[in-house]
């Protein structure tokens, strides 16, 4: 692929990252936004719809993973980055989401650090970033 069209469809697949970032409010529903935003370390949470959420979280973990696996696939071009890293993302959600349901569950009665920074992982393309610079190493190091 030509290096310019990598440029342009990189930086329009990070622009789509950010759309996705804009519109979270209108397109999913998320009542812990406010909560951590406000007095979430002296209020108790509020009433959440568990399934609506999920669904929510897991139709925004999709959208970001598959700008993800378009920004792997236009800057690296190997099948095997993109299996794994569709596989990582799968895992990676499924620990996630058991984890924040069984914290959500207990009301976040051990703490809100985790359930926190784990909502975070599943809203946020995180992972993207941590596994650009290690494909950039890998291949690197296969020179």
């Amino acid at each position: 692929m030509n290096k310019y069209i990598k440029i342009i469809l990189t930086i329009i697949l990070v622009l789509l990252l950010f759309v996705i970032r804009a519109f979270s409010e209108e397109l999913f529903y998320d009542p812990l936004i406010e909560y951590f935003k406000n007095d979430y370390l002296y209020s108790k949470i509020p009433k959440i719809d568990v399934w609506h959420l999920m669904i929510d979280m897991l139709f925004r973990y999709i959208l970001n993973s598959l700008v993800s696996l378009g920004i792997i696939w236009v800057l690296f071009e190997r099948k095997d980055y993109l299996k794994f890293t569709g596989f990582f993302l799968m895992a990676a959600f499924t620990v996630l989401i058991i984890a924040f349901v069984l914290l959500l569950r207990n009301q976040f009665e051990n703490g809100y650090l985790l359930p926190f920074y784990i909502r975070r992982f599943i809203i946020h393309p995180l992972f993207l970033l941590l596994l650009l610079p290690a494909f950039y190493y890998q291949k690197l190091s296969n020179r």
